[in-house]
């Protein structure tokens, strides 16, 4: 090429890269920068730190203080056997709610800061809860498991730990698994490379102090929870010395053995019913079977985030509230506000429970109550634009758990508001006058997402312009399934290759303490029924028409409204106090659920989860009824350290007195075709809505700067209608680098380094 001519290539090419930098940066100096007018003005405070979950450092400075106590003989390794003495967990220990309320309306003295630590003492064969404090430097423990339980919880009640499943897993593999190698190789195909992995079923046993344990076997698939193979165990580990465990029982297809030999010796004899290996596919994998054409519609905020996150505390055009993880329960809000008047001192998740049905034995006695595996310890982190939105606000958490440091998990709560897409309220006027008015839904979103084995459960409290909180659950992972044999059809549908899916329940347990204008409240209900009245302008005509019935509870055993019994529709906590109409102001629990039926209370596991008896219990609020389940309860159903029948036995009166709503929802799921691979969330789940109810003189929304309203000649005006200005004043979303490191944290059958002290 001429060098002429290179040359003047060049300079233009110069020339035209000089052009678009300068014309990028003008666009972009043109380009409002997305801060909300709205956030602009928020102010948040330091109060909402009192409900903070611990710290990292916190953590640790509890841990050491226990660890030095050299009479209590901790161990430090990161997976302890059973027979030692090991710290399970670690929590932050809520001040009395009278100490809140005093510090946070009144200014009064902080409260004194203290962690919850759980210690399961397998040398001496006890568990033991403490008050350690104060934090941030601990000089005190007290023991308070009699205070908190009336009892002491047996140390088979203990959930396993990760060092117990090491143990279990390395008993099986040489009690099991060596014994049985030819039966192994030729029903399963079980190689080195190819093994089998374990599932077990839950209660431990049929009655207090058992801790034998059904062990069904699945293919080395990911979803393995689906690629049942027909082989179970059952295994008596109650001994904290894992030398005396024994192997009880054995089910191989459909066929019991009461011992390994007993297997083993009619297998070889060919005197059982056998199964052959054969290969199937994993048709549980969720690996996408179509390559990915383009990315799905996904949400910004065209001038800017109208919310802000500062530590634990959210603010929302009006709405305020401090937020936290518990590892046993979950998501949880405290001191929620709007216009700046309390609503709810508290709204948390309290427990999520499943009933199974099955003729195999792994399943045919489950009922999971997750808080016991822990509902928060597995929250892990949230993927950008698939589990909440890309653009949302994520919050790391720590938490110790089963381990022997504080783990971080990043980004494992989500915050984002969110256009519902449907209108708020509209109307649009064609008779006499037209115009148009309406709002969009927006609202604010706080959310969890938990995977506790086979299920994902997707919490989320959302917070409305209206002044409605809503808090919901959704379900969505893998079923758990059985192994086709004769019978089972009674208990699911075949879903995949010799795979049943099981029919179970899923119950979901709320807490909701509303402070409606202060904590004395009523609890009234409200319902419709049709009445006979003359027809005055008829002589003699009379019609039946909806009449209004009102009613006040008065006591806690009134206030048990019960899964089998009509319900009120309308159920309100109230205030004593009246809107500008004479009504009394109120906020309205509006349950939507699906349950199936609950346990019959003549079943002896029923008394651990006897608060699913009701749709709604209201209770007199008190400090030592803080929680409807514990810890406890999975592994010891049958006397259970927390039984919430009897906060209601004591049938305490509830007029003009603290109030707690403990609000149970969920859905009856009979497994499907379409349960492959994955449950979907459209369908599955259950909530509450807590609306006001003549708690304003008129919709709070209509303050809202999102409304719209518009009149004939007048449809671009600006004034009354942004979205007539939507093309100008926004700005580009600004888009985070795609990152994800949710696999930190997994739980790891495998010895750790011990954490140096």
């Amino acid at each position: 090429m001429n060098s002429y001519v290179k040359y003047i290539l060049i300079f233009i090419a110069l020339v035209s890269i000089i052009i678009n930098v300068i014309f990028i940066c003008f666009s972009l100096q043109k380009t409002p920068k997305c801060i909300s007018k709205s956030a602009k003005h928020m102010e948040h405070n330091d109060h909402s730190l009192v409900f903070a979950d611990l710290s990292a450092v916190e953590y640790k400075q509890v841990r050491d203080y226990m660890w030095k106590q050299a009479d209590l003989n901790i161990s430090k390794k990161a997976t302890a056997s059973p027979s030692e003495n090991f710290i399970f967990l670690i929590d932050l220990r809520l001040p009395k709610k009278s100490d809140m309320l005093r510090y946070l309306d009144m200014n009064e003295k902080k409260p004194v800061r203290e962690a919850s630590v759980v210690v399961f003492y397998g040398s001496l064969g006890k568990i033991e809860e403490y008050v350690v404090g104060p934090l941030p430097q601990p000089t005190y423990h007290k023991t308070v498991t009699l205070q908190k339980y009336k009892t002491r919880p047996p140390i088979t009640a203990r959930p396993v730990t990760v060092g117990e499943y090491m143990q279990l897993f390395a008993f099986i593999h040489k009690k099991v698994f060596i014994d049985l190698n030819k039966l192994l190789i030729e029903s399963f195909n079980v190689s080195l490379k190819n093994i089998l992995h374990p599932f077990e079923g839950m209660p431990r046993g049929v009655k207090s102090g058992d801790r034998r344990t059904w062990i069904a076997f699945f293919r080395d698939y990911s979803g393995m929870y689906i690629h049942p193979v027909g082989f179970e165990v059952l295994i008596n580990h109650s001994n904290t010395n894992c030398e005396y465990w024994t192997v009880d029982k054995l089910m191989y297809n459909g066929q019991y053995f009461d011992t390994v030999e007993e297997l083993k010796n009619k297998y070889e004899a060919g005197n059982i019913i056998k199964m052959v290996y054969t290969p199937i596919g994993n048709y549980a994998s969720l690996k996408p079977r179509v390559k990915p054409a383009e990315i799905s519609p996904q949400q910004y905020y065209p001038q800017g985030q109208r919310f802000s996150v500062h530590k634990n505390q959210v603010l929302y055009l009006n709405w305020s509230f401090a937020f936290g993880l518990s590892s046993l329960t979950g998501m949880r809000v405290f001191d929620v506000r709007f216009k700046g008047e309390r609503i709810a001192y508290e709204i948390s998740v309290q427990e999520a429970m499943s009933v199974y049905g099955s003729i195999t034995p792994g399943m045919m006695l489950t009922k999971f109550l997750d808080s016991s595996i822990g509902i928060g310890r597995f929250a892990h982190e949230l993927v950008r634009g698939i589990d909440c939105p890309y653009t949302a606000t994520y919050v790391d958490t720590y938490r110790y758990i089963d381990f022997n440091a504080a783990q971080r998990f990043r980004n494992s709560i989500c915050i984002f508001e969110h256009d519902t897409g449907r209108p708020l309220r509209r109307h649009f006027f064609d008779f006499f006058h037209y115009g148009y008015g309406g709002m969009p839904n927006t609202a604010l979103v706080l959310r969890t997402i938990t995977s506790i084995g086979n299920y994902d459960y997707l919490w989320d409290f959302i917070f409305y312009q209206s002044g409605s909180i809503e808090a919901k659950v959704h379900a969505t992972g893998y079923i758990s399934s059985s192994y086709k044999v004769k019978g089972n059809l009674q208990f699911g549908h075949q879903v995949a290759d010799h795979t049943i899916g099981n029919i179970h329940t899923h119950f979901v347990n709320f807490k909701v303490d509303l402070d409606v204008l202060g904590e004395k409240n009523i609890f009234q209900t409200k319902d419709m029924e049709f009445k006979e009245v003359e027809i005055p302008w008829v002589t003699g005509k009379k019609a039946k028409i909806p009449h209004l019935v009102e009613k006040q509870i008065n006591t806690e055993k009134e206030a048990a409204m019960r899964h089998d019994v009509k319900t009120p529709r309308y159920l309100h906590i109230a205030s004593n106090r009246t809107n500008r109409w004479g009504h009394h102001r109120s906020y309205r629990l509006q349950v939507y659920s699906f349950t199936g039926d609950h346990l019959p209370q003549t079943e002896p596991e029923e008394k651990s989860m006897s608060w699913a008896r009701y749709k709604v219990a209201i209770t007199k609020y008190k400090e030592e009824e803080l929680t409807s389940s514990s810890l406890y309860s999975q592994n010891d159903m049958w006397s259970p350290a927390v039984d919430f029948s009897k906060f209601i036995d004591d049938n305490e009166n509830i007029v003009q007195q603290d109030l707690v709503a403990w609000v149970t929802t969920g859905f009856l799921h009979i497994p499907h075709a379409e349960d492959i691979p994955n449950t979907v969330t459209v369908g599955n789940g259950g909530g509450v809505i807590l609306r006001p109810h003549n708690y304003f003189d008129e919709d709070p929304s209509v303050n809202s700067p999102d409304a719209v309203y518009i009149t004939p000649k007048a449809e671009q005006s600006c004034e009354t209608n942004r979205m007539a200005c939507f093309d100008q004043g926004t700005c580009s979303p600004t888009v985070s680098p795609f990152t994800y490191n949710g696999f930190d944290g997994s739980m790891k059958f495998e010895e750790r380094s011990p954490v140096e002290g």
